[in-house]
């Protein structure tokens, strides 16, 4: 799923094409996408583009009048630009956005159709959209751990947890919590306030380098690699591979459709975190240590 650094240089590249310009026509190839019915998407054809924002992990597109095309790109929709009135090829497309530089199109990925469109009138139709995140690029370290710890959640939950803290996914809490030098199964309300403050700046440090990184490789382009496996991650989509700091082997917690990716000698001294799955699997010849990974032929 798109994050706070690939939303925010999607948002860039497209005030760079659209603002100012009138919408000229919305085409929708799945009748599934639209989630509203008032206003009516027709009420925002034929308006020019006013401003773009990120609201958590949503794209929102203002047009005069004061309304929004408000996108949730989920875990597969990306966005793409092509040349003006571009036909919308293959299952994947979604939707076509035409202006008279070019034509932004939704495509999703997989069977599953989860992208959405809203359309929203005023600052009332935006915060119905909210989350509640907090902005951690806007926040001070005091914000932080208030907001962190109100719910007794495992720091991967916290930071992932969008009434929390707004923007962070699955990729990015991976390599926060790396940086951190902190167990992704820790409970917030038990850090220390040492540990807070190095949560902190390792979330702040790292979702500044990665936006950076990514507007470097846009550059006046436009993103087309958008993905949440990406060369430089130090530990999110790289199990098995030697963490970049220690050499030990990067771990990982699988659940449902997501995994966790960590490094057992930076962030848990060196403990294995219970896969599910194996754990059930192997009971009690399970490896709880790196040591005894290694014994067994993993490491």
């Amino acid at each position: 799923m798109p994050e706070l650094p690939d939303i925010t240089v999607y948002i860039e590249a497209l005030e760079r094409r659209i603002v100012g310009e009138p919408l000229t026509g919305v085409r929708r190839a799945s009748p599934f996408l639209l989630r509203t019915v008032t206003p009516p998407i027709d009420d925002a054809v034929g308006r020019r583009v006013t401003g773009l924002r990120r609201i958590g992990k949503r794209i929102a597109i203002g047009v005069e009048g004061d309304l929004w095309l408000v996108l949730h790109l989920m875990i597969a929709g990306r966005l793409h630009w092509r040349e003006p009135g571009a036909a919308l090829k293959g299952r994947n497309a979604m939707a076509a956005f035409d202006f008279d530089p070019g034509t932004l199109v939704l495509t999703e990925a997989g069977t599953k159709k989860r992208a959405s469109l809203h359309v929203v009138a005023g600052s009332d139709g935006l915060a119905a959209l909210d989350p509640g995140g907090l902005e951690i690029l806007e926040a001070d370290a005091g914000a932080f751990a208030a907001r962190l710890i109100e719910g007794n959640h495992t720091l991967k939950r916290a930071l992932t947890d969008p009434r929390l803290f707004s923007g962070i996914g699955n990729a990015y809490s991976d390599e926060i919590l790396h940086q951190a030098r902190l167990s992704p199964v820790t409970l917030a309300t038990r850090l220390s306030a040492d540990e807070t403050a190095r949560l902190f700046h390792a979330t702040r440090d790292t979702l500044t380098l990665w936006t950076d990184r990514l507007r470097n490789e846009t550059g006046d382009g436009f993103p087309e690699r958008v993905t949440a496996f990406r060369d430089g991650m130090a530990v999110h989509g790289r199990f098995g591979k030697p963490c970049p700091d220690c050499g030990a082997p990067v771990q990982r917690i699988r659940y449902a459709n997501n995994e966790t990716n960590y490094c057992a000698r930076c962030q848990t001294g060196g403990r294995l975190l219970a896969d599910r799955a194996l754990s059930r699997l192997l009971k009690k010849d399970w490896p709880r240590t790196l040591d005894e990974l290694e014994r067994m032929g993993g490491g």
